[in-house]
């Protein structure tokens, strides 16, 4: 995995050419994640298919360093476009996020439009006042959690530990950082900025994942805006439903390439 120093920072990533004609950048989520869970997933299929792919660690994430500020959306936009800009990325390209890497996908297309083909947002939303809410309870809740012990044992016992490995690495990684006070703060959009976002986007949700309360809310207001539901899944799509994404991942990009 090539080393680049992006916006500044020592940055982890993963290159897959293809030779073809449509390039897939892979944005992983907050917290836990990493760039491997697109690498033992989605990255090394789509590859297959001939098309090019860009992972890489987000800032704070994985191997990529560390800062202990900087984690606004604005920070994480100008990484990916500079990024793009290092690798001589000429065309537009899709977006594939998950969870927060579908949040980023969404303001990267907002504020380079030209350079976005598709977005494929598997459990995202755009960075919205209503997602502001939501993150600032989420990460608050979950910085208490991890502050105490006995959650690691639980974590373990529940799942696995590998899982608990994990935690510790996410309970590192924010109490180490501003990421957990800076991610809210957007810059966030408007729903008129979200609804202005013209390119094809799919949105990809679990029944029961955090858009549960209203799963047609945000496609039915952009203009080409299209819905997958997984029924009785949680937010865990990409981990639990990997083979049936990847294919709608597959499908997406080749109906909407150049």
């Amino acid at each position: 995995m090539p080393t680049m120093t992006v916006n500044g920072l020592r940055t982890n990533v993963q290159l897959v050419p293809a030779g073809g004609t449509e390039t897939v950048v892979f944005l992983h989520g907050m917290g836990t994640d990493s760039l491997a869970s697109f690498y033992l997933t989605l990255a090394p299929p789509v590859a297959a298919a001939g098309i090019d792919v860009i992972s890489y660690d987000l800032r704070g994430h994985g191997k990529t360093e560390r800062p202990v500020r900087g984690y606004t959306l604005a920070d994480f936009v100008a990484d990916l476009d500079d990024l793009l800009r290092q690798l001589a990325v000429d065309r537009p390209v899709h977006l594939v996020g998950n969870s927060f890497g579908g949040t980023l996908a969404y303001s990267y297309a907002v504020a380079n439009p030209e350079r976005v083909r598709s977005i494929v947002c598997i459990e995202s939303e755009p960075a919205t006042e209503v997602w502001a809410g939501k993150m600032s309870e989420i990460l608050a809740h979950t910085v208490r959690f991890l502050q105490v012990e006995e959650s690691f044992d639980w974590i373990e016992a529940n799942f696995s530990a590998h899982h608990r490995r994990l935690a510790r690495m996410a309970a590192e990684r924010i109490t180490s950082t501003k990421m957990a006070e800076e991610v809210p703060l957007g810059p966030l959009l408007t729903w008129a900025q979200v609804a202005a976002i013209g390119c094809p986007v799919l949105s990809i949700l679990g029944s029961h994942g955090y858009q549960a309360d209203d799963l047609e809310a945000l496609t039915s207001m952009l203009p080409k805006g299209e819905l997958h539901v997984f029924e009785g899944q949680g937010h865990s799509v990409l981990v639990e439903q990997h083979r049936e994404v990847r294919e709608l991942v597959l499908k997406w990009v080749e109906r909407h390439a150049a």
